[in-house]
């Protein structure tokens, strides 16, 4: 079946980079938007950035923009996230999803299981 895999997270100290890493298969990878999606404890789901399918265009939360790069890779079925300058209020846990729109925060096709990001201050 159609599986999205995270992979990347970690333990970073604040003003540090990470780069997230989501494997697709079992799906037309090219034929959807992708998001990314973070959860903090006790928080509701909140969009951060967003690919259309074909990698043209582009959508980022405010607070990550400047800082955050999306980017794919269809011929591989891949998506990254490049995170710098990182701040302990991005820690979250970091979803892929696969949907026929970009901002999603709930509703999409397709859901990774997460990967954990922790900023220490």
């Amino acid at each position: 079946q159609a599986q999205l895999v995270e992979s990347g997270g970690g333990l970073v100290q604040a003003g540090g980079s990470l780069r997230l890493s989501c494997a697709a298969s079992a799906f037309t990878f090219s034929s959807y938007h992708m998001n990314w999606v973070r959860q903090a404890p006790g928080k509701e789901r909140e969009f951060v950035a967003g690919i259309t399918w074909g990698g043209r265009s582009t959508l980022y939360a405010d607070s990550v923009k400047g800082r955050f790069t999306i980017s794919r890779d269809n011929a591989e079925n891949k998506l990254y996230l490049q995170m710098n300058s990182l701040k302990p209020e991005d820690t979250a846990v970091y979803y892929c999803a696969a949907a026929r729109r970009l901002g999603v925060t709930n509703i999409a096709d397709y859901w990774g299981q997460g990967t954990q990001v922790t900023v220490s201050s």
